[in-house]
């Protein structure tokens, strides 16, 4: 059944397009979570399997290298063969390497699979954007669904920690990979009946030396900054890989004002409110991730949480999320446009992030970190679904895929450097600390360096705040 761009006018298909969104957040969902549920497998994958510590580490950064380095050229794909198409090849082929991964049995076929699954990602993630700026045209439905959808987006990660610790401490490591299948397969099959079928773009081109640029410098900074974590800034790779990554990078940006088929049209980046809900989100990105990964060795290493017990401990930053994100964003959205949601939200949570500078070995989870946890959620709950809807507002139909792509890159990028910066700032805080004891010292280093989190969130607010306008814009 081929669905029209036009709005609905009878309730059957007001009810399919709800069911789409459902497809959506499940394919999405997948990108997500797996991000973080593997993180917790892995102790287990590498006592099996008999990984050393750089396998375990290639186990992590063959997912994000192939899907950070390849969602440009996913979005321009989707945007050229159609994104229920390519929704539904990534869904598929994310299951066959999750397949593959869980029944791995050497490190090789382990890091290979994970690889796979960064491509297919990447292939996915653009996909499911585009489909929804499609399908939800009215203002105040479109801001309920970027709302519920906003709410996946950032959340996925807390679901993957308490997924994962579930399955790691129930079932088996593998679990982990294999929980993928029915959601991908569900994904697929429901897009295939309840998606809108929107004709690809065969005029958009490929240009593929923009792909080999644009993934070569992508892939190189976040190489480079997955190793600065274990190797320090200052080491010959580190600063080669970011070299590389500067000139890649400054040629792709180069070629796109030249060439007549861009993989990034500087179009998308000249509209002031788009290019601010970027900052937001590598902004976001940048300190959140870095706290997921300072609370989880907190909650487990220090207090003594086993794994599921750990990841129950995210539920809080859930329900603000969510809670934040369904009931209040999308109804603010049309009135107050989205600075001031921006703002706001980034503001929470860098707040959030420093007050977690007073973590102590005898910190208390419901006097300290619940209630951080709870603001950090409604912050991302009103930044997050604002940055879905306004990147993509206003955007030519051809370029909806790569736009879309955009944000998860920003979002993929800002991940990458909060992880390496905040690890590298946390692990010096720790040897500075030395006389705290072992204990003492390594949680003076998730303080500080939660500190610096919550300040470069709140510089990405100070940045949002002064490129978009004061006048409130409707969700186009």
């Amino acid at each position: 059944m081929t669905t029209t761009l036009e709005a609905p006018t009878d309730r059957r298909t007001e009810q399919r397009r709800w069911w789409a969104l459902a497809v959506i957040g499940l394919a999405q969902l997948l990108v997500i979570v797996d991000t973080t549920i593997v993180n917790i497998a892995l102790p287990s994958a590498q006592h099996e399997l008999g990984m050393s510590d750089s396998a375990r580490q290639w186990t992590i950064s063959a997912y994000t290298l192939a899907f950070g380095g390849l969602l440009l050229l996913g979005g321009r794909l989707a945007d050229r063969l159609g994104r229920k198409n390519t929704l539904i090849i990534g869904a598929l082929g994310f299951a066959l390497a999750s397949a593959v991964g869980g029944a791995a049995s050497g490190p090789t076929m382990l890091i290979m699979a994970r690889a796979a699954q960064g491509v297919f990602a990447a292939l996915l993630a653009p996909s499911t954007l585009s489909l929804l700026t499609i399908t939800f045209t009215d203002a105040k439905e479109r801001a309920k669904a970027f709302g519920v959808f906003g709410a996946i987006m950032m959340s996925g990660a807390a679901v993957g920690l308490i997924a994962g610790g579930a399955l790691a401490e129930y079932l088996d490591w593998r679990w982990c990979l294999y929980v993928n299948l029915p959601i991908a397969i569900v994904a697929a099959v429901g897009g295939w009946f309840l998606l809108p079928d929107v004709p690809g773009h065969r005029d958009t081109k490929l240009d593929w030396t923009s792909a080999v640029l644009g993934t070569g410098g992508i892939v190189s900074l976040v190489y480079a900054l997955s190793e600065a974590a274990t190797r320090g800034w200052g080491s010959a790779l580190v600063l080669g890989l970011l070299g590389a990554a500067v000139v890649l990078i400054a040629l792709f940006v180069y070629r796109q004002s030249r060439v007549a088929n861009p993989l990034l049209p500087l179009r998308i980046l000249s509209d002031r409110t788009r290019s601010a809900s970027y900052l937001a989100i590598a902004g976001a990105a940048f300190g959140m991730f870095g706290m997921f990964l300072f609370l989880t060795f907190q909650l487990q290493a220090v207090m003594g949480y086993g794994a599921f017990q750990a990841g129950v401990a995210f539920l809080p930053f859930l329900l603000g999320n969510v809670v934040m994100s369904i009931g209040f964003a999308r109804r603010l959205l049309p009135r107050t446009g989205p600075r001031p949601l921006l703002v706001i939200g980034l503001l929470l949570m860098a707040a959030g992030l420093a007050t977690l500078t007073q973590l102590t070995p005898d910190a208390s989870y419901w006097g300290l970190i619940l209630p951080v946890e709870l603001v950090l959620g409604a912050g991302a709950g009103l930044a997050m679904p604002t940055v879905m809807n306004v990147a993509t507002a206003r955007i030519e139909p051809k370029d909806a895929g790569v736009a879309s792509a955009f944000i998860t890159t920003s979002q993929q990028v800002g991940a990458s450097l909060g992880t390496a910066s905040l690890n590298t700032i946390a692990s010096s805080a720790t040897a500075s600390a030395a006389g705290l004891g072992a204990v003492g010292a390594t949680v003076h280093g998730y303080s500080v360096a939660n500190g610096w989190g919550g300040a470069v969130v709140a510089a990405a607010a100070l940045g949002v705040g002064l490129l978009v306008g004061r006048k409130p814009q409707a969700s186009e």
